[in-house]
């Protein structure tokens, strides 16, 4: 959590100085950005994809104001049911604040695992990310946007995570993300390297008591824009196997779609591999965000 603080402070500090506070009196939230560049809501709050972060910053702001996002997302599997929720301001088109709250059900696979019937794993995710260099949409068709973020969650079922074998229920990622929509192709191309030791994003607790830890993970996203409101596309986003449960990479199909310029609506076909050793986890993923 300190080091989130450290960071939150680092960034205020460069959007608090003067070249990045040139707002127009009265027109923070001037949402001025072009609709879906904003990007979605990530399943851990970060602007993105579904389950990929990208280099976006929510919110509709651009470089003169602030914006705000919300989410709810549901992912239903057939063993397990997936909840999260949470919010998001955009400072600048530069710094990006982010808090999801995560929950996921076990149902019939809790008392296999004896923990009851529905019991539910919770995390709370604390996020920050900073724009470094570049543009989502304009300047050189090959120059991307590139963001660097700090997730910090905290798992709320602390004796689970020990009971798996984890080595602690709280963690931190760290994430170097580049994101590109190629206006002329109607294309969107998105890579993110995340630091991590988050068993199932975190929900199985961080590390292992066996002395796994920290390593690098991709996460990659391809898009298409279909028209102004709406685009289709794939992700996928590597795992690491602390735990040793067979631990499997994720990937999904989504398609995006703009109700209005301040609704959006996702929906895909996710692959979530084995989770606790019960494998074939694919099913319907449906996010819903509103953003200004």
């Amino acid at each position: 959590m300190a080091r989130l603080l450290s960071f939150t402070a680092f960034i205020l500090s460069i959007v608090a100085s003067p070249s990045n506070v040139a707002a127009k009196d009265g027109d923070f939230l001037d949402g001025g950005k072009l609709v879906l560049t904003n990007a979605a809501s990530s399943i851990e709050g970060a602007s993105g994809g579904g389950i990929a972060t990208w280099a976006t910053i929510s919110g509709l702001e651009t470089d003169r104001g602030i914006g705000v996002t919300g989410h709810v997302t549901v992912i239903e599997l057939p063993d397990y049911g997936w909840q999260s929720h949470g919010v998001a301001i955009g400072i600048a088109n530069r710094v990006e604040l982010s808090y999801a709250r995560q929950n996921f059900d076990t149902r019939d696979v809790g008392t296999a695992l004896g923990l009851g019937q529905g019991y539910t794993l919770n995390q709370d995710v604390f996020a920050a990310k900073l724009r470094l260099a570049g543009d989502l949409v304009y300047g050189e068709p090959l120059v991307p946007q590139i963001s660097v973020g700090v997730q910090h969650k905290r798992n709320l079922d602390g004796a689970v995570t020990t009971a798996v074998g984890a080595d602690s229920p709280n963690g931190t990622d760290f994430t170097l993300s580049a994101s590109k929509l190629i206006l002329s192709r109607s294309l969107l191309v998105s890579a993110t390297a995340r630091y991590t030791e988050a068993n199932q994003t975190g929900l199985l607790g961080f590390g292992s008591a066996a002395g796994k830890g920290y390593d690098f993970q991709f996460e990659g996203s391809l898009a298409y824009q279909l028209s102004r409101r709406a685009i289709i596309g794939a992700e996928m986003r590597t795992k690491p196997d602390n735990l040793g449960l067979g631990e499997d990479n994720w990937m999904d199909l989504f398609a995006a779609f703009a109700v209005t310029d301040n609704v959006t609506v996702t929906a895909a076909y996710a692959d979530l591999g084995s989770i606790a050793t019960f494998e074939n986890q694919r099913g319907a993923f449906l996010s819903a965000q509103i953003a200004f």
